[in-house]
């Protein structure tokens, strides 16, 4: 079994909200970079709730890669 399946989680990015986290969640995807998005907003139902944004994690051995996409989106 490969340790990529094991590697921790990392946040590379805060959002304001969850649509904004969701559209770079979209750009790593459409980049083969599997991520998450972590927020206490109840889903998005009530975004009153978050307190420290959005946060967009992937796994640390994607990091890097992810940024540099990420920076390329932005």
């Amino acid at each position: 079994m490969s340790d990529a399946g094991h590697s921790r989680l990392v946040a590379v990015a805060d959002f304001p909200n969850r649509i904004d986290a969701e559209i770079a969640h979209s750009a790593l995807a459409a980049s083969g970079i599997e991520s998450f998005v972590s927020g206490d907003d109840a889903g998005g139902v009530q975004p009153g709730l978050w307190m420290k944004g959005v946060r967009l994690l992937v796994r640390e051995d994607d990091a890097d890669r992810a940024l540099d996409v990420l920076n390329e989106n932005s």
